[in-house]
């Protein structure tokens, strides 16, 4: 039935790919594919490099109704977490249509659920996203058209950039759009977009690009070219938890374990830049004494000196 599913849904799949979103291997997927094929459902192989299993056009299975987990996790996912209001809107008329179309037990089962689950997606700080362009740039990728817009990077250097979009990727509550360039595939942060326009002219997207895979090689690469900056701190029992929360940390053993001091534990600690590290320790106070490195060390005695002559001075 999930072969049957995934078939009806993707129009065509590959062997390998159906093995991979099932768990299982192609070897079973084959004797799945027979099996459907034998029990008379319209499936057929395409051969070649293009090919794959598909569904005979047309043809549909009715959806079996859903299970308690199933209805628990669709709750879950509820509209509201998608932060910007038109797409919400659009995902809660479509949720309201599925409850609609439930038994009465299931609707019921659902509505009972609904009433003990509430999501806020802005956080306690808010993300500060402007989601503003996802809806033109969500046109773009479901319709193959190129992409234009006005892009402001990190550092404030902005550009015009046209692009063929392949696909959106939600990570947390921020959304980035995965696009080919002409220097290559490049990630793009929905809110950093400006001026978007949906242009006439299609591209033809890559028949094997996998979003989810690229995705995963991107980052992997990303998290692979940060140098990072490594320190060794001596923190305060209490902060602990509060600094694991924030960075990667690991116990810091031998002679600086030592060093630590009483009511102390030593850390080593993981930031993206020295500027990270700067600012989190000097935010934690007297809660925290770098050990290692001795640059680090020295400048943190520098500035609190300094700190130090400008309250004196008020």
């Amino acid at each position: 039935m999930s072969v049957l599913l995934l078939l009806q849904a993707r129009g065509q799949v590959t062997e390998r790919e159906l093995a991979e979103q099932l768990e299982v291997s192609q070897r079973t997927i084959h004797r799945d594919l027979e099996a459907l094929s034998a029990a008379r459902i319209p499936v057929s192989a395409m051969r070649g490099a293009q090919g794959g299993w598909q569904l005979e056009k047309g043809w549909r299975t009715h959806v079996p109704s859903l299970d308690e987990a199933e209805l628990r996790a669709l709750l879950m996912a509820q509209p509201r977490t998608l932060g910007n209001p038109r797409m919400a809107a659009a995902a809660q008329s479509a949720m309201n249509k599925l409850m609609a179309a439930m038994p009465e037990p299931l609707k019921a089962q659902a509505a009972h659920m609904q009433q003990r689950l509430h999501v806020d997606p802005t956080g306690w700080r808010g993300t500060g996203e402007d989601v503003s362009m996802l809806t033109l740039v969500q046109e773009a990728v479901a319709r193959d058209r190129k992409l234009t817009f006005e892009y402001t990077k990190a550092d404030g250097e902005e550009s015009s950039r046209t692009v063929d979009p392949f696909g959106l990727v939600s990570k947390g509550l921020s959304w980035y759009l995965v696009a080919r360039t002409a220097k290559g595939m490049r990630t793009f942060r929905v809110s950093r977009m400006r001026k978007v326009a949906v242009l006439a002219v299609q591209f033809e997207r890559p028949s094997r690009f996998d979003l989810a895979e690229h995705w995963k090689a991107a980052t992997a690469e990303l998290d692979r070219k940060r140098a990072g900056f490594k320190t060794v701190l001596s923190v305060r029992e209490d902060m602990v938890r509060r600094l694991e929360a924030w960075c990667a940390t690991r116990a810091a053993k031998g002679e600086w374990a030592r060093k630590a001091g009483a009511g102390r534990v030593a850390l080593e600690v993981d930031f993206d830049d020295e500027g990270m590290a700067r600012f989190f320790v000097l935010g934690m106070g007297s809660a925290v004494r770098v050990l290692e490195p001795q640059a680090m060390k020295e400048w943190v005695s520098r500035e609190t000196k300094a700190v130090a002559e400008v309250l004196l001075e008020a």
